[in-house]
């Protein structure tokens, strides 16, 4: 099995998590559900975002929706949020865009975590290598990565 940044400190936490591997070739969240045979709203993307005071932090929202940059604006208690360039997520987390984790990036980023997440028993995320997810209970995640539960999904 692969190792990443993410699977050693889920490995060293001794948190129950199932990992699949899958040939990617688009790097998307809906590439992952299908090829996963898991329901998109299960499979949560991993995006980096740049607050206007606050600085970079990760969302998380389930693929079958959009971030709501205004929502999550308003939860990190910033006035304005912004998508990170998508070239630059390498140089600030150490991952690929399609393999962006939440856990075990170069710096720990603060994570705001999609309310919608705790739905599921269990949800999908990427493990930090394209190809690769991991399949762990949100609270253990919430937990694990410090996720500020709230509403961030566009209406």
């Amino acid at each position: 099995m692969k190792r990443t940044p993410a699977l050693d400190i889920l490995a060293r936490s001794n948190v129950l998590h199932e990992v699949r591997e899958f040939a990617a070739t688009e790097f998307t969240v809906e590439e992952a559900a299908e090829k996963l045979n898991l329901p998109l709203d299960m499979c949560f993307k991993t995006l980096l975002v740049q607050g206007e005071r606050r600085g970079l932090a990760f969302a998380l929202v389930p693929g079958d929706a959009q971030l709501s940059l205004r929502k999550l604006a308003r939860a990190m208690g910033d006035k304005r949020v912004e998508m990170t360039d998508a070239n630059d997520l390498f140089r600030l987390t150490g991952y690929l865009k399609g393999g962006c984790s939440p856990l075990g990036a170069r710096r720990n980023f603060p994570v705001y975590m999609d309310q919608s997440a705790m739905q599921h028993e269990r949800i999908s995320v990427s493990a930090g290598l394209r190809g690769v997810q991991m399949l762990i209970a949100p609270a253990d995640l919430q937990r694990l990565t410090r996720a500020i539960l709230a509403d961030i999904r566009e209406d």
